[in-house]
């Protein structure tokens, strides 16, 4: 081994040190909170239908998804008088939907009019009021999780299930980030965990970094059992369904906030409707989202998933047969003990006339507003933990927590 190779494995060991003190100890009661965002800009309109609108038909001649039909068991899931589901969701949020488990608040949003991705997510992932400066280490999800930290305690065990540290838990006290994608393998085997050791001997550091090595091995080992147990299982086998399971048992036995990112959602070209690039990339994010609260059990009536994306697309399709990058969206709000099973938030029939700069959903649900107000009502925050979290924003309260 050579000392190249000695110093990124012992960089990746202290990543894991640094934060193995608080991150493995099981939490205590309370409410679970996942973020999961959807990057890319996800197409809303075909997810969640305005089916009465006839512009909706108008504006999408090869991709509109066809309007509820009862005797069409594989079509459109109608949800109330106004919207109704892509079938790619029939079988598993609908179904949760159902047991009012789930509620969509379309019209969601930031004020961001960039229309970039990067940018567009950054804003969000920062939660900071538009237009002011930018602190790049300061991002909502930290600021909740600091938050909800007395002095007296760790706090709320908070993880990306991420490559790397997303913005939005960027701060001032460590959150770590743990990829599930090659958990079944151990990320040191005990020649490199014994050299590791030996560097380290004698070194102020040498007792967490030996804790470090151990909790990561117990991981992984632990992952190696359950991706061999789980093989028969094809809901498991790969992308975020198998991370979904994961997340949750991790979710349930020792974390309390979480945040996930997916990719795949920019569709310009051949989108598709109830078939294709998006219903497919729909049916494998409902198959985890539905795998994931399973693996919860009765933590899942503790735990809220809130769905977003940097925004929604355009209202008309394009001449590739896809959409492009739009502004308004749908959020969704998932949880074992959720008021839903309702469209909630602020609306307004979609029409030509009602568009954003007649060509986008409009944003009338602030982001900032709805996560606070789901915040406030998950956590009983005071005004001042609110506005630490999200300045200059009143808490929208949905009822829905």
């Amino acid at each position: 081994m050579n000392r190249r190779e000695l110093l990124q494995i012992g960089t990746a060991a202290l990543a894991g040190v640094g934060v193995s003190s608080r991150l493995y100890a099981a939490p205590a009661g309370g409410a679970r909170f996942l973020l999961v965002f959807l990057r890319g800009g996800y197409d809303s309109t075909n997810v969640l239908i305005p089916y009465t609108s006839s512009f909706y038909y108008e504006a999408r001649p090869t991709i509109a998804i066809a309007r509820p039909d009862v005797a069409v068991p594989t079509g459109a899931l109608a949800l109330d008088s106004d919207w109704a589901l892509s079938p790619a969701l029939r079988d598993t949020i609908g179904a949760m939907y159902l047991q009012r488990q789930v509620a969509f608040v379309p019209f969601a949003g930031t004020d961001d009019l960039s229309r970039s991705h990067f940018e567009t997510q950054d804003s969000i992932e920062l939660g900071q009021p538009i237009g002011g400066a930018r602190d790049y280490r300061s991002g909502f999800m930290a600021r909740l999780s600091d938050a909800l930290t007395s002095p007296a305690s760790s706090g709320p065990a908070a993880i990306a299930f991420t490559d790397a540290l997303p913005l939005s838990f960027q701060g001032a006290t460590p959150v770590p980030n743990m990829s599930l994608k090659n958990l079944g393998k151990p990320p040191f085997d005990q020649r490199q965990a014994r050299i590791l050791t030996d560097m380290y001997a004698g070194h102020r550091l040498q007792p967490a970094v030996a804790n470090g090595l151990e909790l990561r091995q117990e991981v992984a080992h632990a992952m190696a059992d359950e991706m061999l147990a789980s093989g028969r299982d094809a809901i498991n086998s790969k992308g975020f369904e198998l991370e979904a399971e994961r997340m949750g048992k991790l979710m349930r036995d020792t974390y309390r906030i979480g945040f996930i990112d997916v990719g795949g959602w920019d569709t310009h070209v051949n989108e598709g409707g109830a078939q294709g690039t998006l219903a497919s990339n729909l049916s494998g994010l409902g198959r985890g989202l539905q795998a994931f609260a399973q693996s919860l059990g009765p933590e899942w009536n503790n735990t809220v998933v809130v769905v977003v994306s940097e925004f929604g697309r355009t209202f008309r399709e394009n001449g590739d047969r896809g959409t492009d990058h739009g502004h308004g969206t749908v959020y969704w709000v998932l949880g074992g003990a959720l008021h839903g099973g309702l469209i909630a938030g602020e609306q307004r029939r979609l029409e030509r006339a009602t568009l954003f700069q007649d060509r986008d959903y409009p944003v009338l649900n602030d982001y900032r507003a709805v996560l606070g107000g789901l915040f406030r009502s998950l956590w009983s925050l005071s005004p001042t933990q609110c506005d630490r979290i999200f300045r200059q924003t009143q808490p929208v309260e949905l009822s829905l927590v």
